[in-house]
């Protein structure tokens, strides 16, 4: 333990048995779950808290980041005293391994009932629609969440919104772009009853929808598991998986038993929007995939920093009750895949044909444990261990196909189309590689509309946001 310059010492209880691999959920401020193992601590317990204040924050990180964090030997050397905000000094501590995309904002302090919340269920408060820009400038829903208000008032992806009323007017799109309107501004806080109402087109009807946010519990899966037929063949199975949480476990399993029930060899899983989430749900497919191509090999490692290498990890893949035993898979990924979503890819290309489609992952190769200040609300989320497959690769810190080992063949995100579209750009470039091994696909395809942001503050530059909490990017 560290004793600060006041002498003073404060506590933390051992790291939660929760291993988080998350870039963004669909909902919350980061979020725990079961890992597989549990860290010790070396740590001789002391007196309590005598206070939850900035200062004993700052003096909590202090404690945990020397014996935890993964690059300890790389931290800033800055004074806690400069920084009013325990987050800040977190920030500035770390800010040497954001440079190169090792840690961009993956450790952070938040409490422990709001990590908790958004990794049981995904729960979030909002309308329940994830929005992009088409190609020609046009606001259009990129996903709707089933049993929202999005959802219950029938609103699908690839519909256009013209215009939207923040108050009794409307004001269409390029109104509120042109006054920098910002994403708070237009949808409001996150809070129940926040009401919005949306001038919606669809082909060629234009209707209105008034929407009122509320508590949404995020469904893992969007639609169901799909089998996509073809002549003279096995169907292909398709499945798009929105996050890790607890709530997909048994549909995992269903759809597990679906795919094996209809001879399915080949698969196209959708990640195109999954940040991450649970250890414990990547493990059970991982297991689900390849448990009988790869039983008793490792399945992914953990690796901690050089004072913590007794905490280091080899999971073994092991047979499930309903398993598969796919020859090709195609994963649907875009810049918002990443964490669990690229460990499982990374841990199952060395057993099935793999191929990425879409464009690059968003590169996090590193987990985090939870700590949790004793006597008090907060908890750490710090970057304390690097996942790797069962070969030791891993590294991808700026995207999997960075690293050269995968084929990409680029696909646009085509949001004027549903995931299940056969004409949807993504899905069309992986059947045509499970057909026919190539990445070529048809002019159509090709020229998909994509789903980008505006250079405005409706633009990425909320990227610390993206990672620590829920992006801008869902409503």
């Amino acid at each position: 333990m560290i004793i600060n310059n006041c002498k003073m010492r404060s506590t933390w209880s051992a790291p939660t048995a929760w291993l988080l691999l998350l870039l963004v959920t669909l909902g919350g401020c980061g979020g725990g779950g079961g890992g597989s193992s549990t860290p010790s601590s070396n740590s001789t317990p002391v007196e309590e808290v005598a206070s939850c204040d900035v200062a004993s924050q700052k003096r909590f990180i202090d404690d945990v980041i020397d014996d935890w964090y993964l690059w300890y030997g790389e931290l800033a050397d800055v004074n806690a005293a400069d920084y009013d905000d325990p987050n800040s000094y977190l920030q500035a501590l770390t800010a040497p391994l954001a440079v190169d995309g090792r840690d961009p904002g993956f450790s952070y302090l938040t409490t422990a009932a709001a990590d908790q919340a958004s990794l049981s269920s995904g729960a979030y408060i909002g309308f329940g629609f994830r929005y992009g820009f088409d190609a020609n400038n046009a606001f259009r829903f990129s996903d709707v969440l089933e049993g929202s208000p999005a959802g219950d008032a029938d609103l699908r992806r690839g519909d256009k919104v013209l215009a939207i009323a923040i108050g009794d007017e409307f004001e269409t799109i390029a109104e509120l772009g042109a006054r920098d309107a910002t994403t708070l501004e237009v949808f409001g806080d996150n809070e129940v009853g926040v009401e919005r109402r949306f001038k919606v087109e669809r082909e060629d009807d234009v209707f209105e929808v008034a929407l009122l946010k509320r508590e949404l519990s995020t469904p893992p899966f969007a639609g169901q598991p799909l089998l996509l037929s073809r002549a003279g063949m096995d169907p292909i199975g398709y499945l798009h998986f929105r996050s890790f949480i607890t709530d997909a476990e048994p549909l995992l399993v269903e759809m597990a038993r679906t795919f094996r029930d209809a001879n399915v060899t080949d698969l196209i899983i959708d990640l195109r929007y999954n940040g991450g989430g649970l250890l414990s749900v990547a493990e059970q497919l991982l297991n689900i995939f390849a448990g009988e191509l790869g039983e008793g090999d490792d399945s992914y490692r953990i690796s901690h920093n050089d004072k913590r290498t007794s905490e280091n990890v080899s999971v073994k893949f092991e047979v499930p009750d309903v398993a598969l035993s796919p020859r090709r898979m195609a994963f649907i990924v875009t810049e918002g895949t990443a964490s669990a979503s690229e460990l499982v890819i990374n841990a199952v290309s060395p057993y099935v044909d793999t191929v990425l489609v879409g464009s690059d992952t968003f590169g996090k190769a590193v987990g985090q444990y939870a700590f949790d200040q004793t006597g008090c609300e907060n908890r750490l989320r710090l970057v304390a261990f690097e996942t790797l497959n069962g070969e030791g690769q891993g590294g991808y810190y700026t995207g999997l196909v960075d690293t050269g080992r995968f084929t990409l063949c680029p696909a646009a995100d085509d949001i004027t189309r549903e995931f299940h579209d056969p004409e949807e750009a993504s899905l069309r470039t992986a059947v045509n590689w499970l057909n026919s091994g190539s990445c070529a696909v048809t002019s159509s395809a090709q020229k998909g509309a994509s789903a980008r942001q505006l250079s405005s503050d409706w633009s990425l530059r909320h990227q610390s946001q993206l990672i620590q909490g829920r992006s801008p990017w869902l409503q």
